[in-house]
Protein backbone atom coordinates (compact mmCIF):
# COMPACT_ATOMS: atom_id res chain seq x y z
CA UNK A 1 0.00 0.00 0.00
CA UNK A 2 1.45 3.10 -1.10
CA UNK A 3 1.95 6.21 1.66
CA UNK A 4 -0.81 8.43 0.21
CA UNK A 5 -3.38 4.91 0.31
CA UNK A 6 -1.93 4.61 3.95
CA UNK A 7 -2.64 8.02 5.09
CA UNK A 8 -5.99 8.23 3.51
CA UNK A 9 -6.75 4.92 5.76
CA UNK A 10 -4.93 6.57 8.99
CA UNK A 11 -6.99 9.75 8.63
CA UNK A 12 -10.57 7.81 7.98
CA UNK A 13 -9.79 5.52 10.73
CA UNK A 14 -9.09 8.33 12.87
CA UNK A 15 -12.44 10.51 11.94
CA UNK A 16 -14.39 7.12 12.39
CA UNK A 17 -13.33 6.79 15.78
CA UNK A 18 -14.05 10.41 16.35
CA UNK A 19 -17.60 9.89 15.25
CA UNK A 20 -18.26 7.19 17.58
CA UNK A 21 -16.43 9.29 20.43
CA UNK A 22 -19.17 12.02 19.71
CA UNK A 23 -22.09 9.46 20.06
CA UNK A 24 -23.37 9.07 23.61
CA UNK A 25 -26.50 7.08 24.77
CA UNK A 26 -28.77 9.80 27.08
CA UNK A 27 -32.03 8.76 28.58
CA UNK A 28 -35.54 10.37 29.52
CA UNK A 29 -37.75 9.35 31.76
CA UNK A 30 -41.75 9.73 31.08
CA UNK A 31 -45.27 8.08 32.12
CA UNK A 32 -47.71 7.06 30.22
CA UNK A 33 -50.08 4.60 32.23
CA UNK A 34 -49.41 0.87 32.00
CA UNK A 35 -45.37 0.44 31.12
CA UNK A 36 -45.76 -2.29 29.26
CA UNK A 37 -47.39 -0.46 27.20
CA UNK A 38 -45.31 2.44 27.27
CA UNK A 39 -42.14 0.11 26.84
CA UNK A 40 -43.10 -1.81 23.86
CA UNK A 41 -43.85 1.76 22.08
CA UNK A 42 -40.41 3.03 22.46
CA UNK A 43 -38.99 -0.42 21.85
CA UNK A 44 -40.25 0.44 18.25
CA UNK A 45 -38.64 3.97 17.60
CA UNK A 46 -36.22 4.55 15.82
CA UNK A 47 -32.65 5.18 17.72
CA UNK A 48 -34.22 3.74 21.16
CA UNK A 49 -31.52 1.26 22.44
CA UNK A 50 -32.70 -0.05 25.99
CA UNK A 51 -35.75 0.62 27.48
CA UNK A 52 -36.92 -0.26 31.27
CA UNK A 53 -40.35 -0.28 33.43
CA UNK A 54 -39.62 1.33 36.49
CA UNK A 55 -41.66 4.12 38.85
CA UNK A 56 -40.69 7.12 39.65
CA UNK A 57 -42.46 10.72 41.14
CA UNK A 58 -43.20 9.40 44.76
CA UNK A 59 -41.31 9.41 48.03
CA UNK A 60 -41.18 5.44 48.95
CA UNK A 61 -38.27 4.00 48.69
CA UNK A 62 -37.55 0.54 47.22
CA UNK A 63 -41.23 0.43 45.62
CA UNK A 64 -42.87 -2.43 44.49
CA UNK A 65 -45.93 -3.35 42.37
CA UNK A 66 -48.01 -4.11 44.78
CA UNK A 67 -47.36 -1.14 47.01
CA UNK A 68 -45.33 1.66 45.30
CA UNK A 69 -47.05 4.38 46.79
CA UNK A 70 -47.19 7.15 45.09
CA UNK A 71 -44.89 7.22 42.59
CA UNK A 72 -46.58 6.49 38.79
CA UNK A 73 -45.40 3.61 36.62
CA UNK A 74 -42.67 5.25 34.10
CA UNK A 75 -40.31 3.60 31.47
CA UNK A 76 -36.25 4.59 31.56
CA UNK A 77 -35.63 5.41 27.58
CA UNK A 78 -32.15 5.39 26.34
CA UNK A 79 -31.46 6.55 22.94
CA UNK A 80 -28.44 7.07 20.62
CA UNK A 81 -28.45 10.78 20.00
CA UNK A 82 -26.45 10.25 16.86
CA UNK A 83 -30.02 8.85 15.62
CA UNK A 84 -32.56 10.71 17.25
CA UNK A 85 -33.15 13.32 20.13
CA UNK A 86 -35.19 14.31 23.21
CA UNK A 87 -37.69 16.37 20.79
CA UNK A 88 -38.55 13.54 18.91
CA UNK A 89 -38.76 10.97 20.88
CA UNK A 90 -41.19 13.40 23.54
CA UNK A 91 -43.51 14.26 20.56
CA UNK A 92 -43.52 11.11 19.67
CA UNK A 93 -44.63 9.67 22.70
CA UNK A 94 -47.14 12.16 23.26
CA UNK A 95 -49.08 10.53 20.71
CA UNK A 96 -49.22 7.00 22.20
CA UNK A 97 -51.17 8.22 24.96
CA UNK A 98 -54.03 10.15 26.16
CA UNK A 99 -52.77 13.90 27.08
CA UNK A 100 -56.43 14.85 27.81
CA UNK A 101 -57.32 12.00 30.72
CA UNK A 102 -56.17 14.06 34.08
CA UNK A 103 -57.47 10.92 36.33
CA UNK A 104 -55.25 7.62 34.28
CA UNK A 105 -54.99 5.91 30.82
CA UNK A 106 -57.58 3.94 29.36
CA UNK A 107 -58.70 1.81 31.96
CA UNK A 108 -57.01 2.26 34.63
CA UNK A 109 -57.39 4.72 36.53
CA UNK A 110 -55.87 6.70 39.74
CA UNK A 111 -52.88 8.92 40.14
CA UNK A 112 -49.91 5.58 39.49
CA UNK A 113 -51.43 5.60 35.89
CA UNK A 114 -51.32 9.52 34.82
CA UNK A 115 -49.17 10.93 32.31
CA UNK A 116 -45.97 13.11 33.16
CA UNK A 117 -43.08 14.01 31.28
CA UNK A 118 -39.69 14.16 33.84
CA UNK A 119 -37.23 16.09 32.74
CA UNK A 120 -33.72 16.43 33.66
CA UNK A 121 -32.82 20.12 33.30
CA UNK A 122 -34.32 22.96 32.30
CA UNK A 123 -33.40 22.74 28.61
CA UNK A 124 -35.11 19.00 28.24
CA UNK A 125 -38.26 21.12 30.70
CA UNK A 126 -38.56 24.44 27.80
CA UNK A 127 -38.79 21.42 24.92
CA UNK A 128 -41.07 19.62 26.73
CA UNK A 129 -43.72 22.66 27.62
CA UNK A 130 -42.86 23.76 23.67
CA UNK A 131 -44.16 20.51 22.63
CA UNK A 132 -47.23 20.20 24.86
CA UNK A 133 -48.19 23.52 23.51
CA UNK A 134 -47.88 22.50 20.44
CA UNK A 135 -50.23 19.42 21.05
CA UNK A 136 -52.90 21.88 22.86
CA UNK A 137 -53.20 23.81 19.90
CA UNK A 138 -53.40 21.08 17.10
CA UNK A 139 -56.00 19.05 19.18
CA UNK A 140 -57.81 21.84 20.28
CA UNK A 141 -58.21 20.18 24.00
CA UNK A 142 -56.66 20.96 27.52
CA UNK A 143 -53.45 18.83 27.55
CA UNK A 144 -53.58 18.19 31.31
CA UNK A 145 -50.13 15.90 30.80
CA UNK A 146 -47.54 17.72 33.29
CA UNK A 147 -43.85 18.52 33.08
CA UNK A 148 -42.27 17.44 36.34
CA UNK A 149 -38.17 17.77 37.32
CA UNK A 150 -35.40 14.97 37.39
CA UNK A 151 -36.36 12.38 39.35
CA UNK A 152 -35.58 9.30 40.96
CA UNK A 153 -35.94 6.57 39.19
CA UNK A 154 -36.72 2.88 40.47
CA UNK A 155 -36.46 -0.41 38.22
CA UNK A 156 -39.88 -2.63 38.65
CA UNK A 157 -39.41 -6.05 38.93
CA UNK A 158 -37.66 -8.30 36.58
CA UNK A 159 -41.18 -10.34 35.46
CA UNK A 160 -42.46 -6.74 34.11
CA UNK A 161 -38.85 -5.68 32.00
CA UNK A 162 -40.15 -6.75 28.38
CA UNK A 163 -42.96 -8.82 29.37
CA UNK A 164 -44.73 -7.79 25.98
CA UNK A 165 -42.28 -9.84 24.43
CA UNK A 166 -42.12 -13.09 27.22
CA UNK A 167 -43.53 -16.82 26.21
CA UNK A 168 -43.53 -17.81 29.97
CA UNK A 169 -46.55 -19.07 31.42
CA UNK A 170 -48.48 -17.54 33.73
CA UNK A 171 -52.40 -17.68 35.24
CA UNK A 172 -54.11 -15.12 33.81
CA UNK A 173 -57.79 -13.48 33.25
CA UNK A 174 -56.94 -14.80 29.82
CA UNK A 175 -56.51 -18.21 31.94
CA UNK A 176 -52.98 -19.78 31.42
CA UNK A 177 -51.11 -18.11 28.32
CA UNK A 178 -47.91 -16.63 27.76
CA UNK A 179 -47.43 -13.24 29.36
CA UNK A 180 -47.31 -11.86 25.65
CA UNK A 181 -50.46 -13.34 25.04
CA UNK A 182 -51.88 -11.40 28.23
CA UNK A 183 -50.05 -8.34 27.19
CA UNK A 184 -52.30 -8.36 23.90
CA UNK A 185 -54.91 -9.21 25.34
CA UNK A 186 -55.07 -6.63 28.05
CA UNK A 187 -53.85 -3.47 25.66
CA UNK A 188 -56.78 -4.35 23.11
CA UNK A 189 -59.15 -5.35 25.79
CA UNK A 190 -58.00 -1.85 27.46
CA UNK A 191 -58.78 0.18 24.37
CA UNK A 192 -55.39 2.00 24.34
CA UNK A 193 -54.78 2.15 20.61
CA UNK A 194 -58.36 2.77 20.05
CA UNK A 195 -58.44 5.66 22.07
CA UNK A 196 -54.94 7.17 21.05
CA UNK A 197 -56.35 7.13 17.43
CA UNK A 198 -59.34 8.43 17.79
CA UNK A 199 -57.62 11.10 19.90
CA UNK A 200 -54.56 11.87 17.07
CA UNK A 201 -55.95 10.53 13.66
CA UNK A 202 -53.36 10.60 11.49
CA UNK A 203 -50.64 11.63 13.90
CA UNK A 204 -51.31 8.50 16.57
CA UNK A 205 -48.21 6.80 17.28
CA UNK A 206 -45.86 8.80 14.86
CA UNK A 207 -42.74 7.11 14.75
CA UNK A 208 -43.65 3.65 16.31
CA UNK A 209 -42.68 1.29 13.83
CA UNK A 210 -44.57 -2.20 14.08
CA UNK A 211 -46.67 -4.74 12.63
CA UNK A 212 -50.39 -3.57 12.08
CA UNK A 213 -49.40 0.04 13.03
Amino acid sequence: MGKMKTAMLTLALAASALGAAKAETRSLVVAGGCFWCVESDFDHMEGVVATTSGYAGGEMRNPTYRNHGKHREVVKVDYDDTKTDYRTLVGNFLRTIDVTDAGGQFCDRGHSYTTAIHAADEEEARIARELLAEAEKQLGQEVVTPVEGKVVFWEAEDYHQDYYLSQEKQLTRFGLVTRAEAYKGYREGCGRDQRVRELWGDQAFRGVVKEGM
